[in-house]
This record gives C-alpha cells, structure tokens and sequence, in this order.
C-alpha cells in the first residue's frame, strides 16, 4: 500500500480513479485499488467508455444479446455504459457505507449532445438514476448556463449531482448558487438532506494548456515566466470561493438541516505537458474536503513520488491572485479563455459520445 496515497487521504483528499472498463472490474482490478491504492470513487465519460469497448472481450456476449434482440444503438449505449456503473457501484459500495454516503461514489454523464438543453438534460438524468439504481451514484451534468436550472431541478428531487465542466470562478459560484437552491427545493419537497451528495468538477489541466498557448505567442520574458502557474491558481481561487460559500448564513441554515457541502473535485488532472512534474495538480491541490480524480497513470505517480508535505492551497490565496493579475497585465483575457475553454469541452466531450455510438455500432455488426 502507498503510503504517499495514505498521506494524501490523511489530509483530506478522497482518491477517485478517472477509469473505468468491464475487463477491469471483472479481473478485480478496481477492488485492487480500492485496497491497494485508497481509491475511494470512480469517475467516467464516454472517452473512456469507447476505449474500453474497442478493447478485449469483455463486452462481447452483452452486445451479441443486444443485437439478438434487435435494439437500436442509443439504447446498446444506455445498456452497456450503466451495466459497468452498476458494477461498480457494487465494488465501491463498502466504501459508501464505510464513508457514511461521502464515497465510494461512481459516475456517469448524460449525454453530452443534451449540454444546452435543460429540459432533456433533467429527463436523461432522472433515466440515468432510474436505470442505474444505486444510492452511490453521481450523474454528471455540465456546468453550462443551460446545465445550471437542470442541476438544481434534480438536486431538488434528490438525485445526487457530479457538476463537470467548470472552468471559471463565476461559472463556479453560479454552480454553488443552483446547488444551494437545489438543496433548498428538497428540503421543501421533503427529501433527507442527508441523502444528497453533490461535487463541482472543476478542471485543472487545460486551463495550462490554453493559456500556456496564448503566453507563447505573446512571447515576452514576463509572460513566458508565467507558463505552467494559471491553472493551480485558478483553482485555489476555487477553493477560496468554496470556503467563501460555506461561511455564508444561506449554506449554514442547510447545513443545520442536515446537507452536506459540495465538494471541489480537482479534474483533468494529468498534465498535458511533458515539461512539468507529473504529479503537479496533486502535489499543488493538497486541502481538505475536496476530490482529485486521477487517470490511472497519474494515480501511479502519485502513489510512486508525488510531493504531499501538508496543505497547499488555503496559504496561497493571495499568490493566486497575483499570478491571475500577472496574467491579466501581460494581455491574458481570462473571460476569453473560459469561454473557448467550455465552448471545446462540450464540443470535445460530444465528439467522445459520437466516437462512443459509432464504436458500439460497430462492435453490434461483429457481434
């Protein structure tokens, strides 16, 4: 066992894996590191998915039904994507009791076509819920304006909510404000705060890797000194708002009826540039009550030599907001980057689901 991934988990930390796949569940892998490796959740999207379907034989006598019986490929999707769910749902269930209903979380998406329609994003997670059936669940929704009233409508109802795609410290705060009033709507509806989990996943690597490009083409020795130090900043400033929120007379009255707070999940935490410490976004994200949820290459970093020497992010408020005006004074547009930033996540992860429908497609004809 690591003891690098125990110190992590002693400071607050809950290690999720951001993998998932029918072969690994089967093999017990996934039971490995949850004794093994402190993985005490499983995020997923539907990159990972296709990945996993265009590999081995794990899902080939489930197609073969599925194409006996002549369903159609949306619902081969649904079928096979919230089978490996369930599955491990089951395999993180211990830890969920465990935990009280804290982890041993798993999480799928809605489909991400839907991301700026609000009333078929409600429709599809309440299907997601319907059709997984596990307490431990997460659905993720994104973050977009449109994702916002459809996390609160579900939230109300009790469905427990991964917000992805949160890249900007507003975006941020309005994903804590539909979730508050979410909270809010299943207290009046009569549904056990306690129930109700919920985290906000917002994304570290990409915000480097988009305004890394921008400071290389703005060249200046001021800018270039800059590289690598937006996206750690940008998300301590996340938390800043987190704890911000949690001060707030609005959370503490839920927090009296039982709620528990929605947590920051550090995501895209892989660096995407060669030159930096493998381990960044883990070393640099260290406080308590938040995710990292890590590919598994990353979660071996960690576990082989990542830097854990106590909390790393509440005592550099103001040094994120130096880099983040830094950033700003050398031609930075940081709403500009957010925004390009949402715009290619949705578009990316809509890509990824049509790369997913043609892999299941094709996989039914050789079934």
């Amino acid at each position: 066992m690591s003891e690098i991934l125990k110190r992590l988990s002693g400071q607050g930390v809950s290690v999720w894996l951001d993998d998932i796949s029918r072969e690994r569940l089967r093999t017990g892998g996934l039971a490995e590191l949850v004794r093994d490796k402190y993985v005490v959740g499983v995020t997923s999207n539907p990159t990972i998915f296709a990945s996993a379907l265009s590999k081995g034989d794990a899902y080939d006598a489930q197609l073969h039904d599925l194409k006996v019986r002549g369903v159609d490929v949306g619902e081969a999707v649904r079928a096979v994507t919230t089978y490996d769910i369930r599955w491990a749902a089951d395999v993180l269930r211990p830890v969920f009791d465990a935990t009280g209903g804290v982890d041993g979380r798993v999480s799928i998406e809605v489909d991400p076509r839907l991301a700026r329609e609000t009333e078929r994003t409600i429709a599809e997670a309440r299907a997601l819920a319907w059709l997984v059936d596990r307490p431990n669940l997460f659905v993720k929704i994104p973050a977009t304006v449109e994702g916002l009233p459809a996390i609160t409508t579900c939230l109300s109802e009790g469905i427990s909510i991964n917000v992805t795609l949160i890249f900007s410290l507003e975006r941020y705060r309005a994903v804590m404000d539909a979730w508050l009033t979410g909270l809010e709507g299943a207290k009046a509806n009569g549904i056990d705060l306690a129930t109700i989990e919920s985290v906000a996943s917002f994304f570290v690597s990409r915000v480097d890797s988009e305004i890394d490009k921008r400071l290389d083409a703005i060249g200046t020795e001021q800018a270039l000194a800059l590289k690598g130090k937006a996206a750690v900043a940008n998300a301590r400033l996340a938390y800043a708002a987190f704890e911000e929120m949690t001060s707030s007379p609005r959370w503490q009255a839920l927090l009296a009826a039982g709620a528990r707070p929605q947590r920051p999940l550090w995501a895209s935490t892989g660096t995407k540039n060669p030159d930096y410490p493998d381990t960044l976004y883990v070393d640099e994200l260290v406080t308590s009550g938040t995710v990292n949820t890590m590919p598994e290459k990353t979660l071996d970093a960690t576990a082989d030599h990542a830097r854990i020497n106590g909390d790393t992010v509440r005592t550099f408020y103001e040094q994120a907001w130096n880099t983040m005006a830094a950033l700003k004074d050398v031609g930075i547009d940081y709403d500009d980057v957010v925004g390009v930033l949402e715009e290619e996540g949705v578009q990316k992860f809509e890509a990824s689901w049509q790369e997913l429908i043609d892999t299941v497609a094709a996989e039914l004809k050789k079934a």
